[in-house]
Formats: structure tokens, C-alpha cells, sequence
């Protein structure tokens, strides 16, 4: 009882989450929060469609351009800072929404996930690092799922970072990470929630996805990460790794043709997108909206808003 409300409206990249959110948050006297890993960085705007002032129409955004890329950005910052910028838009008496497609930054705060920092000891990171460093990502992803192979599973093993994290955080706490990620998944929200996912036709989606690409590169992506790299931002930091930035910083490295960065960028990308959605099935609470039974983004929210005036979300 009394639970504050809480929106949600995500899916896979390229779905159509953008126009749908700024609809949605005008007709419910809502403030939107971004829950995107990389549009919270500055100077990163065409690789990580970020929405323009113009699309915001008015509508109050959070995380959106407050970092620079060489700052870090992980789901307890997210969780630290959303939780913040909730309270400000409670305080306003509107509902906050959370956008975006990082479904494990979603899930963090609706179910108010405590992650335990294991900040103390950093020796066994620094030699993880070093392992990194000299014998590869896929031989630690080996040492992972040796040890913890749902973790193995459910990290793709170019993430390096995930995987030290969750080698780490074995050795520190002699507990799987996998096993402490679903207990707190199996936490009750301390929200009263409608959490909408966005789908649509898979190969509809990855049309669209390649399209995007074809775009963000007339766009101008190239000359983007051309000018990060010229400010010295380079391919380790967390911001550049990012689809679109460490293909194409690849390819100025000399890895990849041009024409094959592309190419590289539109599979990873549909991966990706395959990846979040099977992320979002394997939530506990969601309300999935298949885009293509409806005639158009006018009918969604009139369904969005049926949902949410029958969960009592208004």
C-alpha cells in the first residue's frame, strides 16, 4: 500500500522507444529517465541516438549528456543517481519513467538491488587485469565458467569488465554472482509498477537496425568518433566501447576495412538486441506491447494508457 509509481518503457535498440516516451510522459504528467548505459555521456550523440531537445518537446530528462566519456558509468552510479532524480520528480507530484534498453540498469531500481562493494582489496582486480592484459578476454571468460558458468553464460565474453567483476567478486565474497544477481532478483518492488516492453517482427527489427546504421554513418558517426578519438579518448575506456564507437575506432586503427566496421556494427547490433530481448523475457512483471498489432504509435499509448489506469498508475 502507498507505493510511489514507477513507468517503465523499454526494448530492444531500435524499437521505438523515443516518440512513444515523450507521448507517454505528456499524458500522464510524467519526467523521463534515461536508462541508457551511453547516452549519458557528452559529445557521444549520433552512435548512441541520443534524443535532441527538439524530440524531448519540453519534457524534463535525466542522465542524458551528465557525464564525459572518460568517467565511468556503472549500474550502481545509475542506481544511485536515478534513485535521486526520482525523489525530485515525486517531489513535483509527477510519475517518473524510466526509458531505455539496459535492462539490468532497469531492474536495479525497481527492485532496489544491493550490490555489495567489495572496494577493499583491489590486489586480486590488478591481477585479473594483468591476466586480461596478457593472455585475453577469452581465457578469463574460461576462468569464469569454470567457476560460475551461469555467469559464463550470461556475459558476453568480449565484456572483460563483467567478467573480472564477477571473478571478483567469487574470490572476494565465495559466493557465485549469479547466485547473489537472482536472489535480488527475486526481491518485491517497493514501487507500484507498470513495466512495458516494446517488441516487434525480428526481421522488421533488424531492418531497422541496419537502417539506423546506414543513417548514424550519413549522419556523420564517422567524423564523431574521429573528433573523440583526436581528444584522446581511446578504446579501453568504458564510453568506447560502446556499438558504434569501437568498431569504427577499429577500423581508424587500421583493424578493418571500412566497409567491414559496418558490417561488424550492424551483426553486433542486431546480437545485441537479441540479447536484450532475451533479457526482458526473462523478467518476472512485464506487459509485453507488440508494435506491429497496432495501426499506429497513437494506438500504443492508448493501450499504454488502459494498462496503467487499470494498475492504478495515473
Amino acid at each position: 500500500m502507498n507505493k510511489k509509481p514507477l513507468i517503465i518503457l523499454t526494448g530492444p535498440t531500435s524499437v521505438g522507444k523515443t516518440a512513444l516516451s515523450i507521448a507517454l510522459a505528456k499524458a500522464v504528467n510524467g519526467e523521463i529517465i534515461s536508462a541508457d548505459s551511453m547516452q549519458v555521456y557528452k559529445h557521444m550523440d549520433i552512435g548512441t541516438a541520443k534524443i535532441t531537445s527538439e524530440q524531448m518537446d519540453g519534457v524534463p530528462h535525466y542522465l542524458i549528456d551528465e557525464l564525459e566519456p572518460e568517467e565511468e558509468f556503472n549500474v550502481v552510479r545509475f542506481q544511485q543517481l536515478t534513485k535521486k532524480y526520482m525523489e525530485q520528480i515525486y517531489a513535483k507530484h509527477k510519475i517518473p519513467i524510466l526509458v531505455g534498453g539496459t535492462g539490468f540498469y532497469i531492474q536495479a531500481v525497481l527492485y532496489d538491488i544491493d550490490f555489495t562493494e567489495n572496494d577493499t582489496d583491489t590486489t586480486y582486480r590488478r591481477e585479473l587485469e594483468q591476466i586480461l592484459q596478457e593472455q585475453g578476454g577469452a581465457y578469463l571468460h574460461d576462468m569464469l565458467s569454470k567457476i560460475d558458468p551461469s555467469s559464463a553464460e550470461a556475459i558476453h565474453p568480449n565484456n572483460s569488465k563483467k567478467v573480472i567483476r564477477a571473478l571478483e567478486f567469487a574470490k572476494l565474497t565465495g559466493e557465485k554472482i549469479s547466485v547473489h544477481n537472482q536472489e535480488q532478483r527475486e526481491k518485491k518492488s517497493p514501487y507500484q509498477f507498470c513495466y512495458f516492453v516494446l517488441n516487434k517482427d525480428r526481421a522488421s527489427l533488424y531492418d531497422t537496425i541496419n537502417k539506423r546504421v546506414d543513417q548514424m554513418l550519413e549522419a556523420g558517426l564517422l567524423d564523431e568518433v574521429k573528433s573523440l578519438a583526436a581528444q584522446g579518448y581511446t578504446r579501453e575506456l568504458v564510453s568506447m566501447q560502446g556499438l558504434g564507437y569501437k568498431e569504427l575506432l577499429a577500423y581508424l586503427d587500421g583493424e578493418f576495412s571500412l566497409e567491414e566496421a559496418i558490417d561488424i556494427l550492424k551483426r553486433d547490433t542486431r546480437h545485441f538486441a537479441k540479447r536484450q530481448i532475451t533479457w526482458f523475457k526473462r523478467e518476472k512483471i512485464v506487459t509485453w506491447v507488440n508494435k506491429d498489432e497496432f495501426a499506429s504509435d497513437e494506438d500504443v499509448l492508448t493501450y499504454l494508457l488502459i494498462q496503467l489506469n487499470t494498475n492504478n498508475i495515473t
